[in-house]
């Protein structure tokens, strides 16, 4: 039996008078959303948002209107009904069924043993003690040529192990007895580079490997002291770490292996300038590995520069991962919230980021949520670094379900526990959304993302199917019973 969206948000307006505001105080009073101790820091203050509240609720003033041309139609037969069956379903899909089940794409290689490789044999132990069971195809495809020095460019999906697949050569290539840096790994975003650091201690324990996350945003003497005393492997992001090598901290060796990891983001505008000013300082002698799901044409031109006859694999026979769901559902702006509520309330989460396009809208809406009843943490680019590190860490260790988020923390953060995404604004381009439903369905693991679609955004939509090569189903198709 079909549930209209109204009558749905109208069951949460019941239960948020019998018992969601009395959480929310309590929740508040705890400090366990943590997001508001930021928002008494910063500029704009508690109040300012308040006083946004008006314009978050959707009276549609100040919306912008999208006229793109020349997009696929869309059926206007599509509703905004939803029903308790899909629900019901929908969570069904992004359950792993006991933690066992991981897609097609994630398990061709299932047979395929660590041994064939021939790695050190404590990394080999590490890899096995770790529980990596079986390598990923994308780790069978490239780790045999990183190992024999080969520059590559790798495209591979979201949360497939492209981490893994150039840790590993790395740490298999450095002589721990010489105490200088033989790895570089660029990231485009700060919190990337500290859980990649983190991969890399924990993949590196026992083989006397010395590695540190070098990022921006944090005190410049701490890094340089801790590259002054040695270390083997740096990963973070390229400005810091440019400032590092400019001054001469640490002792470079005389060959680098040089990765990027999000390599597309890396050599766009934004870094460009950057990374031509690091690859003039190092050594000529240079191992560079690309990793990216996409490779926009602009990166010709780097590849032509700097790397030497590179072998390039594309992993990718569809674009999207194959454990994540797909779905979305048409509302007035002024029922996003409403909407959002009832998804909240009835599906089975885990962990879920709710995305959001810009800064106000994040922090208003984790504070939104909070007063329901769940506690949810926010997080975007004007935070404080220390503030960043304390939400994505608590986050990571499962101290709250859900993470508000602008596209911050799209490139290749992962935490593994989240199957639900949600689009609270539809993203501004294909690629945001594909880097957004990568959150959910790490290394093949089944994941749900769903998007908050205005009547004036389906173009939107229809033109992320397009560029996607998939279709996204609405909520109400019955698509969901065939799962």
């Amino acid at each position: 039996m079909e549930m209209p969206m109204k009558s749905m948000t109208e069951d949460i307006k019941k239960e948020g008078k019998k018992g969601g505001r009395n959480r929310e105080k309590e929740s508040w009073k705890k400090g366990e959303f943590l997001g508001k101790k930021y928002v008494e820091r910063s500029s704009a203050g508690l109040s300012n948002i308040r006083r946004s509240e008006e314009e978050f609720q959707g009276n549609g003033k100040d919306e912008e209107r999208n006229n793109l041309e020349g997009k696929t139609n869309r059926k206007e037969t599509r509703d905004t009904k939803t029903n308790s069956l899909e629900l019901s379903l929908l969570n069904r899909t992004a359950e792993s069924d006991g933690g066992v089940f991981l897609s097609k794409d994630v398990r061709e290689t299932e047979n395929v043993k660590w041994e064939i490789f021939g790695l050190k044999p404590k990394l080999l132990k590490r890899i096995q003690d770790i529980g990596y069971n079986f390598p990923s195809p994308v780790q069978v495809a490239s780790i045999p040529h990183a190992l024999k020095g080969r520059d590559m460019l790798v495209r591979s999906k979201n949360g497939t192990g492209k981490t893994a697949s150039y840790t590993i050569p790395i740490l298999n290539a450095i002589n721990p007895e010489e105490l200088n840096i033989q790895g570089i790994i660029l990231v485009p975003i700060r919190e990337l580079a500290l859980q990649i650091s983190r991969n890399v201690k924990r993949l590196s324990e026992g083989m006397g490997v010395i590695s540190a996350p070098i990022v921006g945003g944090t005190n410049m003497q701490d890094d340089i002291i801790r590259v002054s005393n040695g270390v083997h492997v740096m990963v973070g992001t390229p400005g810091r770490i440019v400032d590092l090598i400019e001054k001469k901290i640490g002792v470079l060796s005389k060959k680098i292996i040089l990765v990027f990891d999000e390599a597309d983001k890396l050599l766009d505008v934004t870094f460009g300038e950057t990374v031509t000013r690091l690859l003039d300082i190092l050594p000529r002698e240079r191992h560079i590995l690309l990793y990216s799901a996409t490779f926009p044409y602009f990166v010709t031109g780097f590849i032509k520069r700097y790397m030497r006859d590179p072998l390039c694999l594309n992993l990718m026979k569809e674009l999207v991962p194959v454990g994540v769901k797909q779905f979305y559902t048409i509302v007035k702006p002024s029922e996003k919230l409403l909407c959002l509520r009832s998804l909240l309330l009835k599906l089975k989460i885990n962990q879920c980021v709710i995305f959001c396009n810009n800064i106000k809208t994040v922090e208003l809406l984790a504070m939104k949520v909070t007063e329901i009843g769940i506690p949810s943490y926010f997080i975007h680019s004007k935070m404080t670094q220390e503030d960043r590190n304390i939400v994505f860490h608590n986050f990571l260790k499962g101290k709250c379900k859900i993470l508000v988020a602008t596209d911050l923390i799209t490139r290749g953060v992962d935490v593994p526990n989240t199957n639900y995404v949600i689009n609270f604004d539809i993203p501004k381009s294909p690629e945001s959304y594909l880097h957004r439903i990568g959150r959910a369905g790490r290394f093949g693991t089944p994941g749900v993302a769903i998007s908050l679609v205005t009547t004036e955004e389906k173009e939107m939509l229809a033109d992320i199917e397009v560029k996607l090569g998939k279709e996204v189903s609405p909520l109400s198709d019955g698509g969901l019973d065939r799962l």
